[in-house]
């Protein structure tokens, strides 16, 4: 399908900032006279559970445990195909999701608001239309005024839409169907493709740090050299396997000492000295050269609970093991600073452990698998420092060490910037669509036949 811009001279001034010009064939009217709020409670003849998602509106597995569930759904409300749902609550998050249009019969949230027409329209182009007020925040700024952080439905069906011909709301519809379906599938595969970009960076720092693959420094660059067998030799660890000859194998007990967060209550945080917070570890493979994290801590608490370069921090606590034993090497001395309590620090000896080897060995997936298999879920996952004093590191010559580091930081680096690429088309991609999902629900183009 085709489309056309519209000269000036076919447009007026809609009165509405956030629609802007429109046809001079169309106008403006409140959603209430084209749709209306009400609530379907649950008759108990609808057993599908629906949701309203990022993805819009997907099935939902009634028997699934996870997330928040309540005890029955008899206070869910029933929608209908063709009906347009919203959830305009919690409207300080600006990443959620706030509209959709509904496919099939099911039950949803009590909290959302549901809308069915009362008019002869094509209820899909409305969708689109109140998917650009989503998308442009309009939602957010309105429930920003006073206290509130929401809009009920009244709210809602206060809002000025475009009145237009059904015909050409349904031309329109069908046209961003096709377009924003193709705009969606280039967008997931380059999505895909970053998944897997992913992959392959855990992939290459665990067989380097585990000496599976050589660095070799080139013209170039750097490369990876696959080891031969007779270069190899069983670590005597299952799950790091194989090893080269000259490396050693050794507990993190042997390695250096390990020290627990400094406990502090609420009314000693948000002045002070620097505070290496549990993100601060969590976000990144290395602690960021200044924290925004602030505690009143005292001398002492500075000297045993410092952050010195070479420092490796492990999250210790946490509702999921996923996020336990993430680490986070210190490259450069933080001065006055301490670390959270949900945090241990790994103090390496002397010149064992180079401290770019340190970033990314400990964040080696295969040592994340370790922790995942060893740890006992109860009510909180935590990293005890007898399960962190048994991990298993290998060591290769120190000089090794700085060679390992910089060539992944090559070899990572190359492929950040690829990823970085595709993020950037992605985004571009994402802005062409809504720009022409805002330009067609407002009539700036025309829908050629």
């Amino acid at each position: 399908m085709k489309y056309r811009y519209r000269t000036d001279e076919e447009m007026k001034d809609s009165g509405v900032e956030w629609i802007g010009k429109i046809p001079n064939s169309w106008n403006i009217i409140k959603g209430k006279y084209l749709f209306l709020n009400s609530k379907i409670k649950n008759t108990g003849k609808i057993d599908n559970l629906l949701s309203l998602t990022l993805k819009g509106v997907v099935d939902r597995d009634i028997n699934n445990v996870e997330g928040l569930q309540p005890e029955n759904f008899d206070g869910y409300q029933e929608f209908y195909p063709d009906n347009l749902v919203f959830k305009l609550i919690d409207l300080e998050n600006i990443s959620t999701s706030r509209v959709g249009y509904v496919h099939k019969k099911g039950l949803m949230s009590p909290a959302y608001i549901r809308l069915e027409k009362i008019q002869d329209i094509y209820t899909k182009f409305y969708y689109y239309n109140y998917f650009c007020y989503y998308k442009k925040n309009i939602f957010n700024f309105l429930g920003s005024v006073g206290v509130r952080s929401s809009l009920n439905s009244s709210d809602l069906l206060e809002m000025n839409v475009v009145a237009n011909e059904k015909k050409e709301q349904e031309i329109i519809a069908n046209f961003l169907d096709e377009k924003v379906s193709q705009f969606d599938s280039i967008i997931l595969k380059k999505e895909a493709l970053i998944e897997k970009l992913e992959e392959a960076k855990k992939s290459l720092i665990s067989e380097v740090v585990t000496g599976k693959v050589k660095i070799v420094k080139t013209e170039e660059g750097y490369d990876v050299v696959p080891r031969s067998s007779e270069e190899m030799k069983d670590s005597g660890v299952e799950w790091l396997g194989l090893v080269p000859k000259e490396w050693d194998v050794k507990r993190l007990r042997f390695l250096g000492t390990l020290q627990n967060g400094i406990s502090k209550s609420s009314e000693e945080f948000g002045y002070g000295f620097p505070f290496v917070s549990y993100g601060d570890v969590y976000r990144n493979m290395n602690l960021p050269e200044s924290v925004s994290g602030l505690v009143n801590s005292s001398v002492t608490d500075r000297k045993i609970y410092s952050v010195k370069q070479g420092d490796v921090f492990f999250t210790r606590t946490s509702e999921t093991i996923d996020e336990i034993g993430i680490s986070s090497v210190c490259l450069e001395t933080i001065p006055e600073a301490t670390f959270a309590g949900f945090l241990i620090r790994f103090r390496p000896n002397n010149k064992l452990l180079f401290k770019g080897f340190s970033k990314y060995y400990f964040r080696c997936i295969l040592n994340r698998n370790y922790f995942v298999k060893e740890m006992n879920l109860v009510t909180r996952a935590s990293l005890s420092q007898n399960l962190l004093n048994n991990l298993s590191v290998v060591l290769p010559t120190y000089e090794e060490q700085e060679n390992i580091y910089w060539g992944l930081e090559y070899k990572i680096g190359t492929i950040n910037n690829i990823i970085e690429k595709i993020k950037s088309e992605i985004q571009k991609l994402k802005e062409a669509k809504q720009s022409l999902i805002t330009e067609a629900v407002t009539g700036k183009i025309e829908i050629l036949d």
